[in-house]
């Protein structure tokens, strides 16, 4: 649980860094943006300068330091796309605007009412009072730099998700095969005392012991078996086959409370005489059962009521395993089904991760907390989708 809690915290960290970062490169790039604007703005007021002067010089062959300034002026802008028009709107001339925008539908006019559309002019006084205007756009390196910061931060999230998902998928393959060996082991460590103690069943038929003590230790050293048959499936691919689930629902309760305290009480809300044949592996799934009433007793604290309900619906079956006891806060909704996770002092904290697995990938169905309120009660539900 603390364990959880502190991968959960550098996850939150690690995603404000990546803000921090993103909204950092924001406002240095818009501070720039803002720098080179204005630039450029003075760059053109002294372009539209230019013109005016050399409006004014009726001498074209004058070779003074002046006009070769003048001149030097209007050729320096290569980058801002600028165009010149007069009093009336007609486009007098105009400056590095690519031939793709010129030719295209709408031509030179489209720019100039997109140039309208972005700033105020600049106003040219020529000979005799008339009036020439200078509308510009931002050159291609700033629009550039201006969509540079979004670029970066889509970048940056991309690379946090790519990075998140390989470490995920590394640790849940890593965590597959030590789940996959330690289970089975434990089959294989379990075959050998299982095969003797059948032996010794059989003996025992033999003895002149009372029926129901030998009948009662058959059904033990037949519950031994499914778990270790249930270990030895894990990590392979279970065959599903047509089983009536309410009768595996049944035959898990009845077996759980012969071995629970009297003080908790099982409540059955479904017809145990309604056959509901889904696909199923009957090993596995018991198994789910079996971890959700457990987990159930344990959350009523030795006394208390475990309620179980089978809905059939149209398209998929609902199983409800309620309990009336301390509740799971909704912060730790998902962290339970994660592994390791546990509240109790013994234990591993794999049953729900394993029940989880069980449902969701060997059957395609759903494993979640419906409800929960804190010292009321909990109801896990598991959805399983019907035959088609």
């Amino acid at each position: 649980m603390k364990s959880s809690a502190v991968k959960q915290r550098w996850k939150l960290v690690l995603l404000f860094v990546a803000i921090a970062i993103g909204f950092a490169s924001l406002f240095i790039t818009n501070s720039l943006v803002k720098e080179l604007s204005h630039e450029e703005r003075k760059k053109i007021e002294l372009w539209a300068l230019a013109i005016r002067e050399l409006s004014r010089d009726t001498n074209l062959s004058d070779s003074t330091q002046s006009f070769i300034i003048i001149i030097e002026i209007l050729q320096n802008n290569t980058t801002v796309p600028v165009i010149l028009t007069d009093g009336d709107g007609n486009i007098a001339s105009y400056a590095n605007i690519s031939p793709r925008r010129v030719n295209k539908a709408g031509g030179i006019e489209e720019v100039l009412n997109h140039m309208k559309k972005g700033r105020d002019p600049i106003e040219v006084d020529l000979l005799d009072g008339v009036k020439n205007y200078v509308y510009y756009e931002d050159s291609t390196t700033l629009t550039r730099l201006t969509y540079y910061p979004y670029i970066q931060l889509i970048v940056i999230v991309f690379f946090i998700l790519v990075s998140y998902y390989a470490f995920s998928y590394s640790r849940r393959t890593e965590q597959n095969r030590v789940w996959v060996g330690m289970a089975k082991e434990t089959a294989h460590q379990l075959g050998t005392p299982t095969s003797s103690l059948l032996a010794w069943l059989e003996i025992l038929k033999e003895s002149n012991l009372s029926p129901n003590l030998v009948e009662n230790f058959e059904k033990d050293v037949g519950r031994l078996e499914k778990i270790v048959d249930r270990f030895s499936k894990i990590g392979s691919s279970p065959i599903l086959t047509d089983t009536n689930l309410t009768l595996v629902v049944c035959d898990t309760i009845d077996y759980l409370r012969n071995r629970l305290s009297n003080k908790i009480e099982i409540d059955k809300q479904y017809d145990e005489l309604e056959p509901i044949v889904l696909p199923l592996n009957e090993t596995l799934f018991e198994w789910v059962i079996e971890n959700l009433v457990k987990n159930a007793v344990d959350a009523v604290n030795g006394s208390g009521k475990v309620s179980v309900s089978i809905s059939d619906s149209t398209q998929v079956v609902f199983i409800d395993i309620s309990d009336n006891g301390k509740g799971i806060p909704r912060s730790h909704f998902k962290s339970v089904f994660q592994p390791g996770f546990t509240t109790k002092t013994r234990g591993w904290g794999l049953g729900l991760s394993l029940s989880k697995r069980i449902i969701e990938e060997n059957h395609g169905g759903k494993l979640f907390i419906n409800h929960s309120e804190l010292d009321k009660g909990t109801t896990f539900r598991i959805v399983l989708k019907k035959k088609p």
